[in-house]
């Protein structure tokens, strides 16, 4: 498995022509293996689909292979120190390399459940054009398994996403007499000291303390000496499950005198904790880390809100690692195979 992962680790997937070879590359090692792995494209991105096992049940293994950019040397993975660490290592090519290698060691084995390996090529921009794909097309299952990075703890929950711009107008004047005119970055800046306030904000959950809110640009302005009149702020809010996403809009609306628009709008995850799904993984879980096992929710989105969509449970559920986006991106070998056994002890307690 590790030299597996150092192999896809080499592919740099950071383009979208990278991460199709990724794919072709986990299509051709699945062949290898004795499975029937089927290539699927959709707008120009591969994903390969591959099945296994019997049973009323499908459990689906989904996990991406392209990666967010890195310098030359990240695509060369370096093993130190029981870690291995390279761009892409952590999120999320381990978690793809463990679930390759559980199908093949379930291959020939009598389980009473189906699998559905999904290896996707698009996730970090979006993930529609694989796994939204996918599951438009009724590959769904029963329960979702993604891979991502999670110190082998069960991420239940994801915020949801929403994506807006926020347009002020000003009036201008010379900047030599700022008083004559109305500034709109400034105007745009108290509309954000406002929305910080507002109800949504003070809102908590079980898993989290609170939504965040992440002003990501400000565009206004044109020469030093005039008063903008125009400024557009662009937020990134990440919301709770259970929040409405049309009534913080409303909100917003209601403290900005300019247009609001919505550019993403992401659902949340919000599996529950006593789904039986979950309640089979978790001793299997606890055998494997002589522990109780550990539940919370992301921050940020996975591929896991595409079923979500659909009303079926998924979790995030992966092996240890750190860094991920960063420069010295590793993931924890120990806890891989780890994560490997214990994907193929939940699959085998059916």
């Amino acid at each position: 498995m590790k030299e597996l992962l150092k192999e896809l680790i080499l592919i740099d997937s950071s383009t979208k022509e990278g991460a199709n070879q990724a794919v072709e590359f986990c299509k051709q090692w699945l062949i290898e293996h004795k499975l029937q792995p089927s290539l699927i494209e959709n707008n120009g991105y591969k994903m390969v689909v591959c099945e296994i096992g019997e049973g009323d049940k499908t459990i689906v293994f989904n996990g991406h292979v392209d990666v967010v950019s890195g310098k030359k040397e990240q695509f060369v993975p370096v093993e130190k120190d029981g870690r291995i660490y390279a761009r892409g290592a952590a999120d999320m090519k381990a978690g793809v390399a463990a679930m390759m290698v559980a199908m093949k060691e379930l291959r020939n084995q009598k389980i009473g459940v189906k699998i559905q390996l999904q290896i996707v090529s698009d996730e970090e921009i979006g993930g529609m054009n694989c796994t939204g794909y996918l599951v438009e097309n009724d590959y769904r299952g029963d329960f979702v398994i993604s891979s991502e990075p999670t110190q082998l703890g069960i991420a239940l929950q994801a915020k949801g996403v929403l994506r807006l711009e926020v347009e002020v107008t000003g009036k201008a004047a010379h900047g030599s007499r700022p008083w004559e005119g109305d500034n709109a970055i400034v105007k745009a800046y108290r509309v954000y000291e406002k929305l910080l306030e507002l109800p949504f904000t003070k809102e908590s959950s079980e898993l989290y303390p609170s939504p965040s809110v992440n002003l990501a640009i400000i565009s206004g302005g044109e020469v030093f000496n005039k008063v903008p009149d125009h400024c557009v702020m662009s937020l990134d809010i990440r919301y709770l499950p259970g929040q409405d996403p049309d009534s913080i809009v409303q909100q917003i609306e209601g403290i900005s005198e300019g247009k609001v628009t919505v550019g993403l709008k992401g659902i949340p995850v919000a599996t529950k904790q006593d789904d039986p799904f979950i309640n089979q993984l978790k001793p299997v879980l606890e055998k494997h880390i002589a522990g109780e096992a550990v539940t919370f929710g992301q921050h940020g989105a996975a591929d896991t809100q595409y079923f979500a969509a659909h009303g079926i449970p998924a979790i995030e559920f992966g092996p240890s690692g750190a860094n991920w986006h960063g420069d010295d991106e590793y993931i924890e070998l120990e806890s891989l195979e780890k994560y490997k056994d214990i994907l193929i002890d939940y699959v085998k307690s059916y």
